[in-house]
């Protein structure tokens, strides 16, 4: 093995190893344990309404008390819990702390944008931040809801989920390079340019307008043989997009498939003392506490992988760096974002707008897909924790499967990435369609509709396989349409675009809950959000949004 490929393959295994470490806190806390630990805390330093006197853990549970009515007790009384000078419900206690730090997560990824970008600094980014996430998550264990300061808990998931938010633009800044290098496209990428210097006219003359100039002034022998060879070097030019773009995805799944391994592996540990200990205030804090464990512990190897800036890079940025401070680079990526968002600019990359524009809807409805998928098994199914906690293992264990197998039906049929999005959104809008057909077939037939527990645990594992795959895919088509150099910003957009639309869902979706008294009439709503992002997603043209990402000269100012 040659010292490049060496190389390579550390560095892909160190971006591996990250994949497996973070995306743990994802599955294990922030989807499932970390919302109900933080209603916990508040409830148990909280009161009952309307007297604000009792106790919210004075209220005992409903298998306790042997009586029938006690379920509707418990569903019945408010707990309130009071910060600052507020009283606020402690439902929303996990929710607002959710909506800060999504908000803080956003301010930091524009704020990083442009530092992750600096070779020298993206993999120390990538470190910080798995630190900051880590150490956070694993602050749980030493911060019991009895303490005087429960309300640090906030301030932990906070930190957490910015930690983690950050940390993958730096990761996902990776990607477009770890395609590139590959062995695979690497070949083919020779294969072009030992073409192009053997017949440098066809690589100087490719563009269609300086061809038909050539076949004008050139005679009519030469003019057949540069066709010839032009349409050679069009298949070569092909190939190397096409097989850059199979890598992407493949990588990108690869690590989406990782990811939800380590999930699936802690989720099934965690599930031990959570359920023996009946979901008490410890049992969850103990859960996010491995989590946090288990990222620092595992991004160690990415760590040791993952390459320092070459001395190469060090070189061509080192005048940069004299003139460079990290205030100075933060103020700039704040300008720059507003720059990249001007509409000259969008017209540069119109096909990279309208991406982002179809993923704006369909990540937030995906997402909330998820939540009301749960939260309506809880309420409308009855369905108990344990059950719960089985459909949060059935989905991301589905993901691995989709996710691997869905490159593999790529290269058999030899679809696009597009068409693959294209095919998943599809699939997806089947789920909240078949919750719609309960409207018609509740009351008349024993199954069908979302109308049994058993459908969830068989739409999990289908909505699994294809939420796995989506994201991969996802990820690795916006790679396609990203400017060179550039990738930690446009990644940061895409992740602020996906974190800036993760509220209007579950808004709209209380509210239709709220209006109606029942949940499912916002699958109505979760059909219409994902079909919308459709027509978006099919006006993409890929090719076209490649070639202005590789001419795409960045603007300081409109006057330019």
């Amino acid at each position: 093995m040659s010292q490049l490929q060496k190389e390579y393959k550390n560095k892909l295994y160190g971006w591996l190893s990250y994949a497996f470490a973070s995306e743990v806190f994802v599955i294990v806390s922030l989807t499932l344990f970390l919302p109900i630990c933080l209603e916990q805390f508040a409830r148990d330093n909280g009161y009952l309404l309307p007297d604000k006197t009792a106790r919210c853990s004075t209220l005992k549970p409903p298998e306790s008390t042997g009586r029938a009515a006690a379920a509707d007790e418990v569903e019945a009384a408010r707990c309130v819990v009071k910060i600052g000078w507020l009283w606020i419900d402690t439902a929303s206690f996990s929710l607002y702390t959710y909506s800060i730090s999504v908000a803080l997560q956003a301010l930091t990824v524009i704020s990083m944008g442009g530092i992750a970008d600096h070779p020298t600094l993206r993999k120390k980014l990538l470190l910080v931040f798995a630190a900051l996430g880590s150490i956070a998550a694993s602050g749980f264990l030493a911060l019991p809801s009895s303490s005087t300061v429960w309300f640090l808990s906030c301030i932990l998931a906070i930190f957490a989920n910015v930690g983690f938010g950050a940390s993958t633009v730096a990761m996902n800044a990776y990607l477009p390079s770890l395609a590139y290098e590959s062995e695979s496209v690497a070949m083919l990428r020779q294969q072009l340019q030992d073409f192009d210097a053997a017949n440098p006219r066809t690589s100087a003359e490719s563009d269609d307008d300086h061809c038909a100039v050539y076949e004008q002034e050139a005679p009519l022998l030469n003019s057949s043989s540069f066709l010839s060879d032009a349409g050679e070097r069009k298949v070569l030019e092909t190939l190397y997009h096409s097989e850059l773009a199979r890598k992407t995805s493949h990588i990108s799944s690869l690590g989406i498939a990782l990811g939800y391994g380590s999930g699936i592996l802690l989720l099934i540990v965690a599930l031990v003392p959570v359920t023996k200990l009946h979901g008490s205030a410890f049992a969850l804090r103990l859960a996010i506490g491995l989590s946090g464990i288990w990222w620092a512990v595992f991004s160690v190897p990415a760590a040791v992988w993952l390459p320092s800036a070459s001395v190469s890079a060090r070189q061509e940025n080192a005048l940069d760096e004299k003139e460079w401070t990290i205030g100075g680079e933060i103020v700039a990526a704040w300008i720059r974002l507003g720059n990249m968002l001007r509409w000259s600019e969008i017209k540069k990359l119109r096909n990279t707008f309208k991406y982002l524009a179809a993923w704006f809807l369909l990540s937030d409805g995906f997402t909330t897909i998820t939540s009301t998928a749960l939260l309506f098994g809880k309420t409308t199914l009855r369905m108990s924790a344990s059950a719960l906690i089985l459909v949060g293992v059935l989905t991301p264990l589905s993901g691995i499967l989709g996710s691997l197998l869905w490159p593999a039906l790529q290269r058999k049929f030899k679809w696009s990435s597009q068409t693959i999005l294209v095919i998943l959104v599809v699939m997806a809008s089947m789920i909240p369609a078949y919750g719609c057909l309960g409207f018609v077939l509740q009351g008349r037939v024993k199954f069908g509709g979302l109308t049994t527990q058993e459908e969830m645990f068989a739409l999990a594992v289908y909505f699994g396989s294809v939420y796995g795959a989506f994201q991969g895919y996802a990820r690795a088509f916006y790679a396609k349409l990203l400017p060179p150099g550039e990738e930690a910003r446009w990644y940061g957009l895409y992740s602020i675009t996906d974190k800036s639309s993760s509220f209007i869902g579950p808004l709209v979706v209380g509210v239709i809950s709220d209006m109606t008294g029942n949940i499912r009439y916002s699958f109505f709503f979760l059909i219409f959000m994902v079909w919308a992002a459709v027509p978006l997603l099919l006006s993409v043209d890929a090719d076209r949004g490649w070639q202005d990402a590789q001419q795409y000269k960045y603007q300081a100012s409109s006057s330019q």
